[in-house]
Parts: structure tokens; C-alpha cells; sequence
């Protein structure tokens, strides 16, 4: 009787603290974070990383049950970019979040730890990520790392953007001013290229449209021809210069579907 008795009250204080965990983080955390898990047309209006998101990307980054509390204690009280396990171009969009210092007591955050890193992420919300993830990969197998694209960015420098803050990828202040230089000259390279292609461009455009024969343009796509060559070149040295920055764990972090 009394071994069932211990073990009533047992499970009686696990859901008072589940409850009083719920409490907490409806309180302090769902005013801006999402608690349900979100549907993918959703992702793109909401004001602040659901949930499943955030836990999600904190277990990717940082194993370890009592490390990942105690990432989530001190982010809390002292949030930064540098810190944030969230790609660089999310917290941009986001931005970071107001400090709860003061706020909340320290077994109240445990807590409140506790909860989310039992609770998220949703096992649904894993694989529709993960499968964003593996499309996301494979359209950058896809799409060419050096040649000019849509953006007008080096495949390489999207990463990095992407990236820059990420406390996964771990850039020092010194690769940062490193890569910069190597980001300001290969866009210097691209843009000036940029501005010959574009009216070369043109003419073969206005060539086709007016029924020419296309011999009237060789000398123009010769041209072109010439100058994506010399694309091609300054966006190869840009990922020759980028991963020789790099060390090879920063590399398979950047593009971990190369391995």
C-alpha cells in the first residue's frame, strides 16, 4: 500500500511540474514563439522561430541533455547573435530576442528548459524539416557554386551569409576579416563583369527578336563567352580563397551534403 502510495505521488508532482513548466513558458516565451507545431505555409508569416524549430536547431548544435539547459539558462538572460544556433540569415530576419534577465528566476528557466527540450521538437515537425533540409541540398547540387546566378552571388558567399553568425560554423573575428576581403573582391570581380554582359546580352536578345542571322552576333556571344569564362574564374578562386579560410569541420558545416 504504501509503495502505491509513493508512486501516486510520484506521478502526482510530475504532472504539477509538467503543469507549472506549461504555465511558465505560456507566460514568458508564447507572447512571441509559436507552441503548436507550425504548418509549412505558415513558416514564412511567423514573427519569431516556433518552437520546434528552435529545439530543433539547438540539438543539432549542442548534445548533451544538461548542456543544452544550460545553453537555454544563459541565452535567455543574455541573448546575442553570436550565440544563436539559428542560421545568421534567420536571425536577421527575427532579429534577437529581448533578455528575460530579471524576469525569471533560475529554477524557473531549468524548468522552462526542461519542458521545451522534452517536449519539441514535434516527430512530424523532424521530418518535414529534414526533407526541407535534403531539397535545400539537392538545389544547391543543382544550381552551379561559382557560376553568376540569380543573385549575382557566388554560391559560396549565399553560405556564408547564411551562416555567418551560426555558432555551429564558429567563424573567429580573424577568418570574418578574411572572408570579407575575399567577399569584396569577388563581387567586385562579378559586378564589373555584370555590366559588359548585360548589353552584349541585349544586342544578341534584339538580334533574334528582329529575325537577324545569327552570324551578325558571333562576335558578341564570343564575347560572352569570354566574359562567363572569366566569371567562372573569380568564383572558383572565391571557393579556393573561402575554404582555405575554413577548417574542414567549418566546411562540413557549410556544405555537409559534399561529404
Amino acid at each position: 500500500m504504501m509503495k502505491k502510495t509513493l508512486l501516486f505521488l510520484g506521478a502526482a508532482s510530475a504532472v504539477a511540474f509538467a503543469g507549472n513548466s506549461e504555465a511558465l513558458v505560456k507566460k514568458h516565451c508564447a507572447s512571441c514563439h509559436m507552441l503548436e507545431q507550425p504548418k509549412p505555409e505558415q513558416i514564412p508569416t511567423l514573427t519569431a522561430p516556433a518552437f520546434d524549430a528552435v529545439i530543433f536547431h539547438l540539438k543539432d548544435a549542442i548534445k548533451g541533455h544538461e548542456e543544452q539547459v544550460d545553453f537555454i539558462v544563459d541565452y535567455v538572460q543574455h541573448p546575442s547573435a553570436s550565440k544563436s544556433v539559428c542560421e545568421s540569415n534567420k536571425v536577421a530576419k527575427f532579429g534577437v530576442m529581448p533578455s528575460l534577465k530579471g524576469k525569471v528566476t533560475q529554477k524557473e528557466l531549468k524548468e522552462i528548459a526542461d519542458y521545451l527540450l522534452e517536449k519539441y521538437p514535434h516527430p512530424d515537425f523532424v521530418r518535414m524539416i529534414k526533407e526541407i533540409l535534403k531539397n535545400d541540398a539537392m538545389a544547391a547540387l543543382k544550381s552551379s557554386p561559382f557560376l553568376i546566378n540569380s543573385d549575382n552571388l557566388p554560391h559560396m558567399t549565399k553560405l556564408l551569409i547564411q551562416n555567418w553568425d551560426k555558432a555551429k560554423l564558429g567563424l573567429t573575428p580573424e577568418q570574418k576579416e578574411k572572408l570579407l576581403k575575399i567577399r569584396k573582391e569577388t563581387m567586385g570581380g562579378v559586378a564589373k563583369i555584370k555590366q559588359q554582359l548585360e548589353p552584349l546580352e541585349m544586342e544578341v536578345a534584339d538580334a533574334m527578336i528582329d529575325r537577324e542571322d545569327p552570324k551578325s552576333v558571333e562576335k558578341q556571344l564570343e564575347q560572352i563567352a569570354r566574359l562567363k569564362l572569366e566569371a567562372s574564374k573569380i568564383h572558383l578562386k572565391c571557393i579556393a580563397d573561402t575554404t582555405a579560410v575554413l577548417s574542414e569541420e567549418q566546411v562540413a558545416v557549410l556544405l555537409p551534403f559534399w561529404e
